[in-house]
């Protein structure tokens, strides 16, 4: 005979309470998974979307981050004659060399941390359109004055407009507010590269960041470079695919420690739903011997009291996955193991995220379920029916 839908149901409505506390159990669980995805994802989104499919970053082969690339003037200049780039309406390239540095600014919430400053030429406000202004007014090209990413302003000390900072033993005065549209630049300080190398007493720039007319340029670039003698130790790459590998770090660190932490918890989700299903075991004795004397087969019973645990376990999925889908309106601030510097980013979901958390409890309550299953029907007839 076919399964007793209409039992399970029946069954799931009359045990509340037990059944309520088994769902609790499972929804705190898939809540911490759903949460670790989450924010594991809100740190590559900040971080690709920091980057345009239509920009070209160049960087010395062996840096792992921009604070670590150097590349020299004459190597600089030698790049921006290339053909590939983009030229705005005056005839110029449509590039901009960065130089980027850390520094130390103390957090409103107590100690300090690493900030990103980064040193831009004119262009990069261009190439870089999501970069908008939002308070206060840019830099002046030649004096020590910054802006700075929301961000910045909103989590550090004395980041505000007319605020000073002190680095590289001089005063910077903070001139304006800048919005990276949820990218990685909310968490940055912009400033006149000019002004910034000479204060470091340096040359050398980190980055040369290009616009290219067609992304599938990039190849012959690759090859370009390669060839060249005088490029050959350095590498172009999509800017977005760029900061993408720089969240590869702190995103496997999220994974590895949350999904640590959530199988500890889902053993214990787990139990309890066994503990469920075996009392439910105990407590229908009769009703599984009188099902089994009507027709019903070991198998449909198995698959009913199986099914009945599964469903408590994606009803606690859905309510973890709906609470954690509120912290989509929480930022969080942390070390960036790319750049070795702060970077804010929010929780973000998305469908590959739903999918998993609803398998992750399905999952849980198959493995919970399976033994009283098994159990329920082994159970003899004769036997079932004499508990009564």
């Amino acid at each position: 005979m076919k399964i007793p839908f209409s039992y399970i149901a029946r069954n799931f409505i009359a045990r509340r309470l037990t059944t309520s506390i088994t769902v609790t159990g499972v929804a705190l669980v898939v809540f911490v998974f759903a949460a670790v995805l989450m924010m594991s994802y809100g740190v590559q989104k900040t971080l690709v979307s920091t980057g345009s499919a239509n920009n070209v970053i160049i960087s010395r082969k062996s840096a792992t981050s921009e604070i670590s690339s150097i590349i020299d003037r004459e190597t600089a200049n030698n790049i921006l004659t290339l053909p590939a780039i983009s030229r705005g309406a005056d005839g110029k390239p449509l590039a901009t060399t960065d130089a980027v540095v850390i520094i130390n600014i103390g957090k409103k919430t107590g100690g300090i941390s690493n900030v990103t400053v980064r040193g831009v030429s004119r262009q990069a406000f261009t190439i870089r359109e999501q970069i908008k202004l939002t308070e206060g007014r840019m830099f002046t090209w030649g004096a020590r004055e910054l802006v700075v990413g929301g961000a910045i302003r909103d989590r550090f000390k004395g980041a505000n407009i007319g605020d000073k900072v002190k680095f590289a033993g001089d005063m910077w005065t903070i001139v304006g507010v800048i919005d990276g549209e949820h990218s990685a630049f909310d968490s940055e300080i912009w400033g006149d590269i000019d002004q910034l190398l000479q204060a470091f007493n340096r040359s050398d720039f980190s980055t040369i960041t290009f616009r290219v007319d067609d992304p599938a340029v990039l190849s012959q670039l690759k090859t370009q470079f390669a060839s060249d003698p005088r490029l050959n130790q350095f590498e172009p790459e999509s800017e977005r695919r760029y900061y993408e590998k720089q969240s590869e770090a702190l995103s496997m660190f999220i994974n590895i420690l949350g999904i640590f932490i959530t199988i500890i918890f889902s053993v214990g989700a787990m139990i309890g739903a066994m503990i469920t299903m075996y009392a439910a075991v105990a407590n229908r004795t009769v009703e599984i011997g009188t099902l089994r004397a009507l027709g019903f087969q070991r198998f449909s019973i198995m698959m009913a009291f199986l099914i009945e645990s599964m469903l408590i376990a994606l009803v606690g999925g859905a309510l973890g996955l709906f609470l954690a889908s509120f912290l989509q309106f929480v930022s969080l601030s942390t070390l960036n193991f790319g750049s070795f510097s702060e970077l804010q980013f929010s929780f973000s979901l998305s469908p590959i995220i739903i999918i998993l958390t609803i398998l992750f409890a399905v999952v849980m309550g198959l493995v919970g379920g399976f033994l009283p299953s098994f159990r329920a029907a082994r159970l003899q007839i004769v036997n079932a029916l004499r508990s009564a």
